[in-house]
């Protein structure tokens, strides 16, 4: 329940904040980048590394399988860290709350490159990984959300989805940082998973797997450096000042938001199935072996096939927060997502290996163009979603009501999306895993009709529950 507000509002114009909107946009945007390279690290390293070092099997598939769901673990965490984050994003600021987001999730991927695998300790090999995955996850669930608040909530009226896309290029960014610094590491070292991925003996399955997790620690300093020179977001220093914090913001936030949540998770869902199609599933794919239904391109050469697909992602994540700005958040996210189940009718005829051959035969250009279809309807999806998410919600439950929408659906869209598409493709062939993300979309479709455009949402007044 809301907190009585004193007699006399301080006003808009009374709550002073000098941050340049230069740092907000560099604050918002190394976060969501850590955010992003720690995600794409694990699940590279998930595919080519852990099966052999963490879940060995006489089985590649068991392994395979295995390794993806500590995948889906952090999915799992994610929920409880955007509760967690977002009652003292809510209840102490935006400010302090990233920092122990981004601290969090940092330390854990530091530590999952200090490991000892299997063959080493047994059982406490894998064991130990889980539990950093889920550190991970729970750092996560407080990441995102704040940093859509954190730019949303200081963008100029007209131009917030704009503003706020500024997080979302972190995910682009920590792509290429993570699968650039790993094909440069595979390069250097003479890695190829196909021939070398079970000599336990080889240099990059024995330290080069590590060197991407150790190095995070990095820019999680660098990240620290930029939150601690922000200052409070207006909107919630003026919540602040009005005395309009409510005691306890998850149960507020049920109590008044719990539909705008419902909607905004399945708005949701369909961008995290296409994002982790088009990531973790397709490189399992891509590398897979051709008698287990892959295409047997070979790892560094697939890296390549991912870069440049990349790009498509980052230019369409502005394009999208301009269209969201000029003809709603709605209309632009309504006509990416039919756009996506239309994309997942094609797979079958795009890219199996019927259609684009296998190993040495493989069309690599065609399989570029598939990898960057999907990844421009990505960057629409997602570009606008940190504009989307947080005007759905009133300003004194928008950190935990917005954090829990978009991590539930994490669980709902990307948690079991790699073990799932690895076994409809095993069992049904790939067309299947289109049907997926098809299915995904028509239900993500539903939902965006169900709201009403946020585009002339007012997010510089103190929205409260009352």
């Amino acid at each position: 329940m809301s907190t009585s507000a004193p007699d006399t509002k301080v006003s808009a114009a009374s709550v002073k904040n000098t941050t340049p909107r230069s740092r907000v946009i560099l604050a918002s945007l190394v976060g969501t980048t850590i955010e992003f390279y720690d995600f794409y690290i694990y699940a590279t390293a998930a595919v080519a590394v852990f099966p052999v070092l963490f879940f060995p099997s006489k089985d590649a598939t068991t392994e395979l399988l295995a390794s993806f769901a500590t995948f889906g673990v952090a999915f799992i965490a994610r929920p409880l860290g955007s509760v967690i984050f977002g009652h003292f994003g809510d209840k102490i600021g935006r400010k302090a709350t990233l920092v122990g987001a981004l601290l969090t999730m940092g330390l854990a991927t530091f530590i999952i490159g200090l490991l000892p695998t299997y063959h080493q300790i047994g059982l406490w090999a894998p064991t130990m990984l889980t539990i950093m995955r889920f550190c991970q996850g729970l750092g996560l669930g407080g990441e995102w959300s704040g940093a859509a608040l954190l730019a949303s909530e200081y963008a100029e009226e007209g131009k917030r989805a704009r503003a706020a896309m500024w997080p979302q290029l972190g995910a682009p960014i920590g792509f290429v940082f993570a699968n650039g610094f790993m094909l440069l590491l595979t390069s250097w070292i003479s890695f190829n998973s196909a021939t070398d991925g079970k000599n336990l003996d080889h240099p990059f399955l024995i330290w080069g797997w590590r060197i991407p997790f150790l190095l995070s620690i990095v820019m999680v300093a660098v990240g620290l450096y930029v939150r601690f020179k922000l200052e409070e977001t207006p909107v919630f220093a003026k919540a602040a000042a009005n005395n309009e914090k409510v005691k306890t913001p998850l149960v507020e936030a049920f109590k008044v938001a719990w539909w705008p949540m419902i909607q905004g998770t399945f708005i949701m869902v369909a961008c995290y199935v296409l994002f982790y199609l088009m990531t973790a599933w397709v490189l399992s794919y891509g590398i897979g072996k051709a008698d287990k239904g892959g295409l047997a391109i070979p790892y560094r050469e697939f890296l390549i096939i991912q870069l440049i697909s990349i790009i498509g992602f980052a230019i369409f994540i502005p394009i999208s927060g301009w269209l969201a700005d000029k003809y709603g958040r709605r209309t632009q996210q309504l006509w990416t997502t039919i756009a996506m189940a239309v994309f997942g009718l094609s797979f079958g005829l795009f890219i199996s290996p019927s259609v684009v051959g296998t190993g040495a035969n493989a069309n690599a250009a065609v399989v570029t163009l598939f990898i960057f279809i999907g990844m421009c309807l990505m960057g629409l999806s997602f570009g606008s979603m940190s504009a989307y998410l947080p005007e759905l919600y009133p300003t004194n439950v928008r950190y935990t009501a917005s954090g829990i929408a978009y991590n539930v659906a994490s669980i709902l869209g990307a948690a079991l999306t790699p073990f799932v598409a690895v076994w409809l493709n095993t069992s049904y062939g790939v067309g299947a895993v289109g049907g997926y993300l098809a299915f995904a979309s028509i239900l993500s479709v539903v939902f965006i009709l169900l709201t009403h455009e946020t585009r002339d949402v007012d997010m510089n007044a103190v929205s409260t529950t009352k």
